[in-house]
Parts: structure tokens; C-alpha cells; sequence
């Protein structure tokens, strides 16, 4: 799958600004910016230094520019890899592209420099993919997660358990070589101890997805009670944007409208839902209906209601909601509204008082969803796992290894025991690359950016 030409794209994001910075990586990288470049003769120059000159199609100056040169193994790639910091202007920048490409050189597809990073050994396939969460990063959380692993945080744990693994595998393949002779090279409780020190470690990095898949992708967090109880207008305070409609008339919000706030380095996705009610509108049972599976599927409920909502009707659907066994905030809309004996009932139910028109009691609101999501004791220096395919071949590699009990519980022989630690050892490669496929590959690295 490793080419072997030169590949080009521009790795600053396009449109113009003060630089533009085209990567260049391949064999060809330094000699084909060599041709175009009039300043020092390039390939007599050390890696990692920093070169003015112009780029010139034949007479014709196109820009003055810097090229940064990175002489491979030493650079990103490992292969040559040419930096060359333009003007960021888009006609600029596609002159001296098409320049390059002209000379040799190929316009480079999505991932494909990460890919080469891989392919040449600089990264393994989770700290590959854990680049692209790093450029998506949009919190502290999510950054420091992204940076863990992109060092090698998850790769230098699993493979600990990959090599304890392999040594317990050559030592039943060994026993297979002396079937007739009836030996044991691999201890059997020495074997079950590590699988079950192994099951543990999985276990653990199995649950922390919860957790981080939140740090990554932001906590979904539902806004919803019955119609006109102020939910868009709540959505529009934390916002502090116009961006759902509010109107006195029930049932305005049909359907979900959804966007994100960062508190204190927490992403929370907010999602403003239809209210729940019994109608006879066809297109507004269809929103209710939508409510009640995003409810389902929150990690976090608002549920609001109107501080003139009868208390005996309020109970009942606080009742309903703690049904749901989702954590939820109560929240008590217009509370203005409220006497003294009213504002204790609700404070006796644990409700937060706010006014969302007024923007009072939003600081309260936010303290109190950082607290329900209680993700600032999260060591983001510990391992966590923040990728569905990651967890899947976690699950995988931890039924294989209860296989490899079951077999030692109920004694048989070597090699159906070698073929459960074959798997787990498979499913445990899938997650570094040490096991790939092209298609594998080809749905990672084609979800990366152009240039990366």
C-alpha cells in the first residue's frame, strides 16, 4: 500500500490569510521544491533548518517564501518532507501547487501523510487516530485526552498485555511440536492468573468509554418538559443567540434543534426538544415522539416546567422522569412568578430556580450541570478510551481470553487453547495496527483532513 511518489497538499486551512504552509512528503519531496525554488541549492541543506527564497515558474516569480526542510527518517513521514510558508493568498497558493504537480509531484488524498506516518512506522494506528481527535479537539478535556494518546499512552498498555500474551502463545505452540510427548511448557495457573490480570485491564479501558467518548464528543444534554415551558428560550440564554424560535403559542418546536456551549473546558451539547404532550397534530406527535427517544439516548435531562404548573401536576411528572433512571436537573422556569411557600415547595424537590427570559440563575444552572456530569475529577492523564472501534476489539479480545479460562477450567488440549490466544492477540493488533486490512486503513485515514 506505500507509495512511492510525492505527494502535495496544502495543510493550513484554506482560504486567504497572512501564510499559507504547502506539505510536500516522498523521495522527490526536497528535489522537486529544488526546481522551483531560487535561493540555496536545497539538497545540499541539513534537516530541520529554514530556507528564504522565491518560487518561480521559469522567469515568472510567483512568491517569496520559506521552505522548511525535514531530510527523512527525521520528520513526520519519516520520508523527505518540504514545508514551504507562502502568502495566503488562494491564487498563490494554487500556483505554486500546480507548479509542483506539474513537476512530478501528486496532489494528496484525505490522511494521507498520517497514513505514511503509519505505513513508515512513526505511529501506530491508535496514536494515527488520535491525531484527528487532537485537530478536532474542542476542550481542554478532549485536547489532553487526544495528547495521552497520541503519545502512546493506550499503545504502551496494550502492548504490555500483547507481549505477556505472545510469550504464553509461543510456549503453547512449543507444546504442539511435542504433542506425542505429552508436555507442559506453559503453566496453567501461571496462564489463568494473567488472563485474569488482562480481563481486568479491559475491563477497566472498556468502561472508561463511557467517560471519555463523552470528553471527545461533548455531553448530549435534553431540554424538555411540556409545551410553552420555556425550553427554546433556555437554549437561547445559554446560547446567548437567537437560535431556536420562541413564540407564546404551544407547540412552536416540532423538532430537535441541537448546538454546543463549552463551560469551565466541557463541551455540553444541548438539544431543545418538541414538548410533551398529547396531540392530535400528526407533525407534532411526530416531535414528541422524537423528545422521548432523545431522552432515552441523553446522558443529561433539563427538565423544566412553568412556575404556574399546578404542584400536584408537577409531581406527577417528576415521578415519570425518575422513571427514566437518567440523571436529570429540575429546573423551575419564571420564578418570579413563585411567593415564598411556593419557592420552599420546590427548593424541598430539589429544584434550581431560574428565569430564562431574564437570564437569571443561568451561572447556577451551568455550576450545577458541571456537577452532575462530575468530569472535573477525571484524570485526563490516565488512559482513557474515546473510540467505538477501540472498544469493539477491547470487547473482542476480552471474549477470546474468557474462552482461554473456560478452557483451562474444563483441560483441553493445546491447541484449541493456542487458537483463543491467537484471537485475542488478533483483536488486541487491530486496535495498534499491528493486524490491518486495506479497508480498515481506507475508513480510517479517509476521515482526516486533507493535508494532516
Amino acid at each position: 500500500m506505500l507509495n512511492n511518489d510525492t505527494i502535495i497538499a496544502l495543510s493550513t486551512p484554506p482560504g486567504s490569510g497572512a501564510i499559507g504552509v504547502i506539505r510536500l512528503s516522498g523521495p522527490a519531496a526536497i528535489s522537486l521544491t529544488n526546481q522551483v525554488f531560487a535561493g540555496k541549492d536545497l539538497e545540499k541543506q541539513a534537516t530541520h533548518t529554514l530556507h528564504f527564497g522565491l518560487i518561480k515558474d521559469g522567469p515568472v516569480v510567483i512568491d517569496e517564501v520559506v521552505a522548511s526542510l525535514f531530510v527523512g527518517p527525521k520528520s513526520y513521514t519519516k520520508e523527505n518532507v518540504v514545508e514551504i510558508s507562502c502568502h495566503g493568498s488562494n491564487y498563490i497558493i494554487q500556483q505554486i501547487i500546480s507548479l509542483l504537480i506539474n513537476k512530478g509531484a501528486r496532489a494528496a488524498k484525505p490522511g494521507e501523510f498520517t497514513l505514511r506516518a503509519f505505513l513508515n512506522g512513526g505511529l501506530d494506528l491508535s496514536q494515527a487516530e488520535a491525531v484527528a481527535d487532537l485537530i478536532a479537539s474542542d476542550s481542554k478535556a478532549s485536547h489532553e485526552v487526544a495528547m495521552q494518546q497520541m503519545r502512546g499512552g493506550f499503545s504502551n498498555e496494550l502492548k504490555d498485555l500483547r507481549e505477556q500474551l505472545i510469550h504464553f502463545a509461543s510456549m503453547i505452540e512449543l507444546e504442539l511440536d511435542f504433542a506425542e510427548e505429552d508436555v507442559e511448557f506453559a503453566n496453567r495457573d501461571q496462564l489463568r492468573d494473567l488472563v485474569q490480570r488482562i480481563n481486568k485491564v479491559l475491563q477497566r479501558l472498556i468502561h472508561s468509554f463511557e467517560v471519555g467518548n463523552v470528553i471527545k464528543n461533548g455531553v448530549p444534554v435534553v431540554i424538555a418538559g411540556k409545551p410553552n415551558v420555556g425550553k427554546s428560550t433556555l437554549l437561547n440564554a445559554l446560547l446567548n443567540e437567537e437560535r431556536a424560535i420562541v413564540s407564546e403559542i404551544a407547540g412552536t418546536t416540532r423538532d430537535t434543534i441541537e448546538d454546543e456551549i463549552n463551560i469551565n473546558g466541557v463541551v455540553f451539547r444541548f438539544i431543545d426538544t418538541a414538548g410533551i404532550r398529547e396531540t392530535a397534530d400528526v407533525i407534532e406527535a411526530k416531535g414528541v415522539e422524537r423528545t422521548l427517544d432523545k431522552m432515552k439516548q441523553a446522558k443529561l435531562i433539563i427538565y423544566m416546567v412553568d412556575a404556574q404548573e399546578d404542584a400536584a401536576e408537577v409531581l406527577v411528572q417528576l415521578e415519570g422522569l425518575k422513571k427514566q433512571s437518567i440523571p436529570y436537573l429540575f429546573i423551575v422556569n419564571k420564578t418570579e412568578l413563585l411567593n415564598a411557600s411556593q419557592k420552599d415547595f420546590y427548593h424541598g424537590h430539589e429544584a434550581l430556580l431560574i428565569s430564562a427570559k431574564e437570564k437569571v440563575g443561568m451561572d447556577l444552572l451551568e455550576h450545577a450541570l458541571l456537577e452532575k456530569v462530575n468530569l472535573s475529577n477525571i484524570n485526563t492523564s490516565e488512559t482513557l478510551v474515546t473510540n467505538i472501534r477501540h472498544v469493539e476489539a477491547l470487547k473482542q479480545t476480552q471474549n477470546s481470553l474468557n474462552s482461554v479460562l473456560e478452557n483451562i477450567y474444563n483441560p483441553v488440549t493445546s491447541d484449541f487453547l493456542a487458537m483463543d490466544i491467537k484471537q485475542a492477540l488478533h483483536y488486541l493488533g487491530e486496535i495498534t495496527g499491528t493486524v490491518t486490512t486495506d479497508d480498515l486503513l481506507e475508513n480510517i485515514f479517509t476521515k482526516f483532513c486533507i493535508g494532516k
